[in-house]
Parts: structure tokens; sequence; C-alpha cells
């Protein structure tokens, strides 16, 4: 039986998948990335709207699970209106949390990761965190194309895969 913060977080997920923030392509990106999770074949296609040093908002449309749909779409509504750098920030901190082995984060971590941190619970099966991790990395390799990412992420590990 799942606690009453599993549901909750379960909740949000599913909320998540069904009406999720930032679906839709835009026009007037600084840059696109297309990204596919080949393990089950989820995929997204995610386009960054910059204005000056600041993410303005995300678009994207894509397929899969209710994980990788959900995960999409709490990051377009985390890191919209944010400065890259505390977009890139808050995609290293997601990640740290997908390899915390569900055992989450410290509480300002997750505080900053707002509705994020409902994904906790993936990271007790390795197979669903390419899934949770997929629209962060396309918005990390959109940053990258729009010549706005800090230094380069850590190479993927044998976990990431």
């Amino acid at each position: 039986m799942s606690s009453p913060m599993e549901q909750l977080y379960q909740q949000l997920i599913l909320d998540h998948a069904k009406s999720p923030h930032g679906r839709g392509l835009a026009d007037g990106h600084a840059a696109e990335s297309f990204q596919v999770n080949p393990t089950c074949g989820d995929e997204v296609r995610l386009r960054v709207h910059l204005a000056g040093d600041a993410v303005e908002r995300v678009s994207w449309e894509g397929q899969g699970c209710s994980i990788s749909q959900a995960s999409v779409s709490v990051m377009s509504e985390l890191v919209s209106g944010e400065p890259v750098a505390t977009a890139e920030e808050l995609g290293e901190t997601f990640r740290r949390l997908m390899h915390a082995r569900g055992e989450g984060l410290d509480e300002e971590s997750e505080d900053r990761l707002g509705d994020a941190t409902a994904f906790t619970g993936v990271a007790r099966y390795p197979a669903r965190i390419k899934c949770a991790l997929l629209g962060w990395s396309a918005l990390r390799d959109a940053l990258i194309q729009a010549g706005h990412a800090g230094t380069p992420a850590a190479p993927p590990t044998e976990e990431d895969a």
C-alpha cells in the first residue's frame, strides 16, 4: 500500500500527463532538440524560447509513457521565466534526484524542484529514469544549440543507460 505522499505524487504525475503544460510547438524559438528513449520509444521534440539570458518558455510535442510526458510538462512549468543558469541548475538537481535511488535530496534542493519532486519514486526504477530525464535532456541540448548553455554536464554513466 502506498503512503498518502506517494499517492499525491502519483496523482500529480497523472495530472501533468493528462493536461501537459507547454505542449504544442511554437515558432520563434532559439533552438530545437529531438530526443528518443530507445529503450521504450518515448520521444520529445522541444523548442526553447529565449529572452536575453532567460528561458522565456519551452514548447514541445511528444509521445510516450505518463512519466516522460509529465516530466517534460513539469520541467516546462519550472524553467519558464527563469535565467538560463537557473534552468541548468534545476536540470542538474533533477538529475541528482533521479540518481538518489528514491532517497530524495536535501530539503532546499527539493524545494527548488517544486512539483518535480513528485518523480522521487521513479528513481527506484532504473528503467524509468530515462523516461523522466528525456525532456530535461532535450532542454539541455537545445540550450547548447542556442549557445546559451554553461559548462557541459558530466558525460552519462553506466547508470544513465
